[in-house]
């Protein structure tokens, strides 16, 4: 077995609306896979049908070898976070933890080391009320690591946190894929989900618009070549020279950006020279996974 998930042609429908269309993706064992979407892609959508909360209008998929259509085959071994934890704020930490180990009929003897795992081993003894959001979301991924998954589903985990809290939550995941879970997480915060992803499954309107290598996606992204005029007058100018170079040219915030590769900037730089235009600025530009994604997605 390979994928953790693996789905074919799964669509959920609402009425007239199809809030998830025949999608089709697969997520490879102990990765890291990062689910992005605009608000209402169906992002969550798609998470519910995964874990049995919905029934699919049309397709079939497996998750972790068994088929969606029998979750209680696999949910034993997936752990999930969605729509952010919930908690009883005059609880410490480890009672909140024990509470729901008893509850799933986990073994309680690993509540501390879970929460040393995800960085509150020294705080565990707190109510849960006096804790940062950070702390909040990492022990909402303690509680989704009682049932020791196999696979992690996360729905926004960074959702509301400062860039330090994220990093925290980046670092964790980070190790919990290296200690062989596959993760899928679902994040708006794409510059975070380049730092960790091996994978990617993008949605728009419900539709796969994409699903496979990270890297993949960026080379398939041609890089930039930005150039600053010193003279603004001369943009248009400097846009036609890039063009009669047999490049394509857009002119954005008083600057030329031209599609080609980064030994391109030299041609380029000669022949504004040559034309008598001096440059303040010239540099090559590798699509960020936030271009990539809008310019799929026309946001």
């Amino acid at each position: 077995m390979k994928t953790a998930i693996d789905v074919r042609d799964l669509s959920k429908k609402y009425g007239d609306r199809l809030a998830v269309s025949h999608a089709n993706f697969s997520v490879p064992m102990r990765s890291i896979c990062g689910f992005v979407g605009p608000n209402g892609a169906g992002k969550t959508t798609t998470i519910r049908m995964l874990l049995g909360l919905i029934t699919p209008t049309t397709g079939d998929g497996h998750v972790l070898g068994e088929e969606i259509s029998e979750p209680e085959n696999y949910l034993p071994r997936v752990g999930a976070m969605i729509e952010g934890p919930a908690f009883y704020p005059a609880l410490t930490g480890k009672q909140n933890l024990m509470v729901l180990a008893k509850i799933g009929g986990f073994d309680t003897d690993l509540v501390q080391g879970l929460l040393e795992k995800v960085g509150l081993g020294d705080r565990g003894d707190s109510k849960y009320k006096t804790y940062s959001l950070g702390m909040k979301q990492r022990l909402g991924i303690a509680a989704a690591l009682l049932p020791n998954p196999k696979l992690l589903i996360l729905d926004e985990p960074t959702n509301g946190l400062d860039p330090a809290g994220i990093q925290e939550v980046r670092a964790l995941l980070r190790q919990l894929a290296d200690d062989g879970a596959t993760i899928f997480v679902s994040s708006h915060l794409l510059s975070e989900l380049e730092m960790i992803c091996d994978h990617l499954v993008m949605l728009r309107e419900g539709k796969v618009i994409f699903a496979g290598k990270t890297t993949q996606l960026l080379a398939a992204q041609q890089p930039v070549v930005i150039a600053r005029p010193e003279n603004s007058k001369d943009l248009s100018k400097l846009a036609e020279i890039a063009k009669s170079l047999g490049h394509e040219t857009n002119i954005l915030d008083d600057a030329v950006h031209v599609k080609g590769e980064k030994n391109f900037a030299a041609e380029l730089n000669k022949a504004a020279f040559a034309a008598g235009i001096t440059l303040s600025s010239l540099a090559p530009v590798q699509a960020s996974l936030e271009e990539t994604f809008f310019e799929m997605t026309g946001e």
